[in-house]
This record gives C-alpha cells, structure tokens and sequence, in this order.
C-alpha cells in the first residue's frame, strides 16, 4: 500500500510539474503543447497496455466496434470531451486561466456527488450534504460577485463528468477505453504540434532548446500516466481517490508561481469551496474505515 500511495503523490506531483511545464515552451500555443503531449504519450500508454499485458482490453474493444459500428460515431466524441480537457489543461497556465482550472478540479468531486445523486439515485452522506451546501456557498457568492462563472472553472467541474458519464454508458471506462480515446486524438494532435497552418520549421529553427524540452515533455506526460494507473491498482479505490484531492492542491501552488493571484473579493468563493473538498476527504477516509473494519471482521467470521 505504501507503494501505491507513494506513487499517487509522485503522478500528482508530475501533473503539476507538467501544468507549470508549459510556460518553459514559449513560444509554442497550449495548442502546439497539446499535440505533442498526446503524440510522445500515446506510444508509451500502448508500450504500458502491452508490457501489463492489458493489451486485451483494446484487442475486446475493437472486437465490439467491428460488431456494433455504431461505436465509431461514440469513440470521437469520447475522445474530444478527454482532448478539450487536455488541452485546457495545457493552454490555461499560458492565459492566465491556471488559478481558474484548479478550482474546476476541485469542484470537480462536488459535481460527482451530485450526479451520483441525481442521475445514479446514490444517497448522501451526512458530510457529502454539508460538503454540497459549501460549495454552494461558494458558487452563489461567485455569481453575485460577477454575474457569471469562469468558463475555464465550469468546462473542468461540468465537462469531465460528462465524458465519465458517455464512458459508462457505451462501456468504455477502462484502459482499452482510454487508448482508442488517444488514438482518435492523434490526427487532430499531429495537426497543432506540426502547426501545418504556420510556419513549423521555423519556430523550431530559431528555439533550439525545444528540441530537447518536447521530449521531456513527452517522458514527464508518460510518467505521470504510468504512476497514476499503477497507483489505481495497487491502493483501495476509496483511497486513491482521497489522493487525487492533492493535485488540485499543487495546482493552486503552480498558479501562484506563475504569478496569478486570489483576490480579497474571491476568498468567499474559494474558502466554501475547499472546506467541502474537506469534508468529502473526511467522509472519504471515515468511509474506507468502515469498509476496512467490514472486511477484516468477515475475514474473522
């Protein structure tokens, strides 16, 4: 387990080391990023599926999408929800939007509650009630302040789980899911990361140094990816998902560094909301206790 845990810290850490990356690549777009994180990832996710022997999942996916076409108009649209969330990932800390993004991703587990809620009729809890409630508190405020929400907050914490949603319905939510996900994006990637509409030799002519940050780009990308699948099987899912609240915390940080900031006017939003991503922390950890105690008392019996 310690592991596991260890390594769902590093693949946070990665992502944020990659949200601050993109400022190094001036002066190529989020665009031109985008294209060659997915071009220099996906063969490292198919070198992974084949090292794990997972390889079958694609091999069974493939089998449905030759049996049932309709699939084929599914997949794109699968893919394009994942790809605007990459790209946004990588064009917003170049536009002043990285402060934007994290609170998406920390609202994001908020607009899970509730369409698990909603949609999947699954109860709240106590401290998922109270955690709604504070979020609450803090987009209420926000729109009061502004009249609106941040379209960068709102594509994060309402766009993800619409691609979480499309996954399960044409059952896709797997690694083989994922790997057809980053092969329809490639055509589109292949396109921004040779900025076939500019001039492509060019740019990399007079910035030699990207000829060796692209790279690194791409092997900080495919580690990220690696460290956070084996982190998913090697620790219990209520855990892992209690690890994935420390990357919108390193994200917030990366925002900072880039020199944006939280204005006095804005702490009422933000403050609400971080304290229910507490209290789903706290009612996750009570939650894998309980679970933990379920089980060795039936490993007793």
């Amino acid at each position: 387990m310690t592991r596991g845990m260890l390594l769902s810290v590093l693949a946070s850490m990665l992502f944020g080391v990659l949200y601050y990356y993109s400022s190094l690549l001036e002066p190529l777009t989020g665009e031109q990023i985008f294209g060659w994180r997915m071009l220099l990832t996906f063969p490292a996710m198919t070198l992974f599926l084949w090292l794990s022997r997972d390889w079958d999942l694609v091999a069974k996916l493939f089998q449905r999408i030759c049996q049932s076409p309709k699939l084929v108009l599914a997949l794109p649209a699968s893919a394009t929800l994942l790809a605007i969330q990459l790209w946004l990932f990588m064009w917003a800390p170049l536009h002043g939007k990285a402060l934007e993004v994290s609170l998406g991703y920390f609202m994001l587990p908020l607009s899970m509650v509730l369409i698990g809620r909603f949609l999947y009729q699954e109860r709240l809890s106590s401290l998922q009630t109270v955690a709604v409630a504070l979020a609450c508190v803090g987009v209420v405020h926000e729109l009061w302040r502004t009249a609106s929400f941040s379209w960068a907050t709102l594509l994060v914490c309402l766009g993800y789980p619409y691609y979480f949603i499309l996954r399960r319905k044409i059952g896709t939510d797997h690694l083989g899911g994922l790997w057809f996900d980053m092969l329809f994006m490639l055509p589109v990637a292949a396109w921004f990361a040779f900025d076939l509409q500019g001039d492509f030799v060019d740019t990399y002519l007079h910035h030699s140094k990207l000829f060796a940050l692209i790279p690194l780009l791409g092997l900080i990308s495919a580690s990220a990816l690696v460290a956070y699948i084996v982190s998913s099987r090697l620790l219990p899912f209520g855990l892992f998902g209690l690890l994935g609240y420390v990357e919108p915390v390193l994200l917030v940080f990366v925002a900072l560094l880039l020199g944006e900031s939280i204005d006095k006017n804005q702490w009422a939003t933000y403050v609400p909301i971080w304290a229910a991503v507490v209290c789903l922390a706290i009612d996750g950890v009570r939650m894998t206790r309980a679970k933990s105690g379920s089980l060795l008392k039936a490993s007793v019996k």
